[in-house]
């Protein structure tokens, strides 16, 4: 039993291990030390997201654990696996850079230091919800993250001072179209989401989720509107940037501040 026991944290390590030798090979050109075949860099970040969901499913046996370190870690687990595809679509090192540290780093934190807790018991119907949710979530914060890169990228143009981690990027114009494609299939997924909520979520009040609500149309309207921005206007620049930004901290208002106060402050589940 104890050796069964300790599967869970042998697989945490080995993930975290393997992210943060993706991250260093994929940023091994930046330092001039040379380079690792990208295909080599991705497969190993592709074998630390699957470790990184076995620990998540299988320490209880495929439920979901949305307590919020847990949901942290689940949260990077499906960000990495996303920054995967994106990559296989179009190479951005730099997303890989960023992010597989941040998904090793929440993965110690539940598997090593959080409390242990109890899956929520969830029917289908709140599985695709929550399925769709993270999805969408995902997609937004590689764009918040891409807003953030795009934001260096320009001020190092206007500058004249180049940044290293431009060189992990795609051009400029690039990289503010693979920002805007991840924004609207978002902001379609999150759009399922608001209405998968209504559907399956019938009582706001009693389950705490009246301010996730409220605080996930806010962040709709931002993203919409900078959708129709861009579209009818041609927004870009910094208005793009701080629209994207926004209606991510918003986002994380609606999901990880609400569980942070309620779970961590008031000591009560969501």
């Amino acid at each position: 039993m104890q050796a069964h026991s300790q599967i869970p944290e042998l697989l945490a390590v080995l993930s975290i291990a393997l992210y943060l030798a993706s991250a260093a090979a994929l940023a091994r050109p930046l330092l001039d030390a040379g380079s690792v075949p990208r295909r080599a860099a991705l497969v190993t970040g592709a074998l630390a997201v699957l470790l990184h969901f076995a620990v998540l499913f299988g320490i209880h046996r495929g439920a979901v654990d949305l307590h919020f370190f847990a949901a942290l870690s689940l949260v990077a687990a499906v960000i990495a696996a996303l920054t995967l595809i994106v990559n296989l679509a179009r190479p951005v090192a730099a997303l890989g850079i960023i992010l597989f540290p941040l998904a090793a780093l929440f993965l110690a934190i539940d598997e090593f230091l959080a409390p242990p807790t109890a899956p929520f018991a969830l029917d289908w119907q709140i599985k695709l919800h929550v399925t769709i949710a993270l999805l969408a979530y995902g997609l937004l914060a590689i764009a918040a993250v891409l807003a953030i890169l795009l934001a260096a990228q320009e001020r190092a143009l206007r500058s004249r001072q180049p940044v290293a981690l431009a060189r992990a990027l795609p051009p400029l114009t690039r990289t503010e179209s693979l920002m805007f494609r991840l924004i609207g299939a978002g902001f379609a997924l999150l759009t399922l989401t608001l209405l998968s909520g209504a559907l399956f979520v019938h009582d706001l009040r009693s389950q705490h989720q009246a301010q996730v609500a409220v605080l996930s149309v806010i962040a709709w309207i931002v993203f919409g509107v900078l959708l129709i921005g861009r579209w009818r206007w041609g927004w870009r620049g910094r208005s793009a940037v701080n629209l994207t930004l926004i209606g991510m901290a918003v986002l994380l208002l609606a999901f990880f501040g609400s569980k942070f106060v309620l779970e961590l402050i008031l000591h009560r589940g969501m």
